[in-house]
Order: C-alpha cells, then sequence, then structure tokens
C-alpha cells in the first residue's frame, strides 16, 4: 500500500511538473508554442502538397490500366512537346500583363479621384470593396450571362450602338473571347489596386507638394515629378502581389470558356485543370503545375530585381 501511494504522489507530481512547465511556456516568451501552429498548417497544406506534386511528376500514367509507374523523365520531355503547353504559356503572360497595365491604371486614376476628404467620398471608397467580397466563380457567371451573344445586356449594349457585330459573339470568337474574361477580372480587381494606390497616396508627405506649389508647378507636374516616382515602391509591390494572383487565373476561364473556343483562352492552370478531371492524368497534370510554379518564381525573381521591390 505504501509502495502504490509513493507511486501515485510521483506520478502526481510529474502531472504537476508539467503543467506547470506548460503554462511556462505559454506565458514566456518563447517562440516555439506560437510557431507550432503556423508550421503546422504550413507543411499540411504547403509542403506536403508541393512534395506530393513533385513525386506524381516522375510517374507516367498508363490510360488503360489507370496505373502510374515509375519514369522520371516521361512528363518533362513530353511538355516541351506539347505545343497546348506553350499556347497556355503564352497566353498566361499575355493575360497578366495586360491585366495588370489595365488594373493599374484604372486603379491609380479612380484613387486620385477618390483622394479627397469631403463629404461622401468614405461612402464611395467603402463601395469600392464591394466587388472583392463576390466569389470569382460567381463573378465569371455575372460575366458570361452578361456577354451572352443572344441576351447578355453587354452584348446586347454593344450591338445597339454598333461597336459590336452580332455574328462574332464575345466569348464565342477566339479573338475577343479573352477580352470578355478580362472584363470580369478588371471589374473584380481594380478595386485592389484603387486600396493600395489610396493608401500610398494618403502617406505621401505634404511638404514637396506645398514646396511644388510655391514654385508654380500644376497638378500634373506635381503627379508625374512628385507623387509617381515617391510612389514606385507601392505600384511596384501592388504589380508583384496582382501579377502572382494572375498568373494562376483558373476560376474566370472555367466558369466562362473552359479554355475556349478551342484553346484561345487557355492558360497554364486551365490546361493543367482539364487534364486533371477530364483526362485524369494526375501526373502529366503535376508536372504542368510545377511548371507553372517555376515559371512564375523566374518571372517574380527577375522583376524585384529589375525594380529593386523590397518587404
Amino acid at each position: 500500500m505504501a509502495a502504490r501511494g509513493q507511486m501515485a504522489m510521483a506520478g502526481t507530481a510529474r502531472e504537476r511538473s508539467s503543467r506547470v512547465s506548460l503554462r511556462h511556456m505559454l506565458s514566456s516568451e518563447h517562440p516555439l508554442p506560437w510557431l507550432f501552429p503556423v508550421t503546422a498548417v504550413l507543411i499540411a497544406f504547403g509542403v506536403y502538397p508541393l512534395l506530393y506534386a513533385l513525386w506524381l511528376s516522375l510517374h507516367k500514367r498508363n490510360p488503360v490500366t489507370r496505373i502510374s509507374v515509375f519514369d522520371p523523365d516521361w512528363n518533362w520531355l513530353k511538355i516541351f512537346s506539347d505545343e497546348r503547353v506553350w499556347g497556355a504559356i503564352g497566353h498566361t503572360y499575355l493575360y497578366t500583363s495586360v491585366a495588370i497595365v489595365i488594373e493599374l491604371v484604372l486603379g491609380l486614376a479612380i484613387a486620385l479621384l477618390l483622394d479627397s476628404d469631403r463629404k461622401g467620398y468614405g461612402v464611395l471608397r467603402a463601395l469600392m470593396t464591394l466587388p472583392l467580397v463576390v466569389p470569382p466563380a460567381v463573378t465569371g457567371m455575372m460575366f458570361l450571362l452578361m456577354l451572352d451573344g443572344s441576351f447578355g445586356v453587354l452584348s446586347r449594349t454593344l450591338y445597339a450602338l454598333g461597336l459590336w457585330s452580332p455574328a462574332y459573339p464575345i466569348l464565342a470568337t477566339s479573338s475577343s473571347a479573352m477580352f470578355g474574361i478580362l472584363l470580369a477580372d478588371v471589374w473584380q480587381w481594380t478595386p485592389f489596386m484603387v486600396l493600395i494606390m489610396m493608401a500610398g497616396l494618403r502617406a505621401l508627405p505634404k511638404e514637396p507638394f506645398e514646396a511644388a506649389a510655391i514654385d508654380g508647378a500644376n497638378a500634373v507636374q506635381a503627379f508625374f515629378r512628385l507623387a509617381l516616382p515617391m510612389l514606385s515602391r507601392i505600384i511596384a509591390l501592388a504589380v508583384l502581389i496582382r501579377g502572382v494572383d494572375l498568373f494562376r487565373i483558373y476560376d474566370y476561364i472555367k466558369v466562362m470558356t473552359e479554355g475556349g473556343p478551342g484553346t484561345a483562352t487557355e492558360t497554364l492552370t486551365a490546361y493543367a485543370g482539364t487534364i486533371y478531371f477530364k483526362n485524369a492524368d494526375f501526373p502529366y497534370a503535376s508536372t504542368i503545375a510545377l511548371l507553372t510554379l517555376i515559371l512564375l518564381m523566374a518571372t517574380s525573381t527577375i522583376f524585384i530585381k529589375i525594380f529593386k521591390v523590397r518587404f
């Protein structure tokens, strides 16, 4: 009985000691308790999927038996001979570049118009955030209906104004389908640029502008010679963030055109999605996804080096 009592007391002491040490660790400045949850999430949703995709890319899938065998060269060599991959790369860079330019110019222009403390402008700035809360798939469906060649309100308006021919529906014509997808993207993500540009404008010092006004500089000169150079880092950071998001565009293309007509709007992620969901060729789809990641990292690195973006 005495031995049992001593063992119970020892167990209770160890339990108290572990509780005290855990409480001490949680209440101290030790970084481990706070880094562990973030690290676990990063490993579960970032590192593991990346390693699994890399493992899949080293296999060849037999479409008949649906069995994957280890063949590390098959998918990577197949990419270089796949014309659709090269076309998708061109569409990805074209879409990303055009969307960034349009959204940046519109975002900066709207930010300049809304950069005022007059009554009512706060409500307008708040309304600018509404498109950002709409899911991209819903936005794609909205513009799919509005650009429909038969009853779409945007298409029928263009027909009535004589700016477009009903014989060439926007989303069903290879030369204009990408333009229709860009409309949805610009509508939803220009407010993102507006918010960033407005934050940058509000952070600019007033003294240089006051000195320029005393020297006789007008608003246009003050913008191009003072505001724009001082906003260069903010603009570069906004372009980088938005460019990374645009490079992996999928929702609008999937909902509005599914990469068509033909392959006119097929980007890398859209092509990878087609191979994954329709062809069930998981190794090749993973290889294209890894290629997208490699191109994105290379492009981002070059952009950071050229424009000297610092975080």
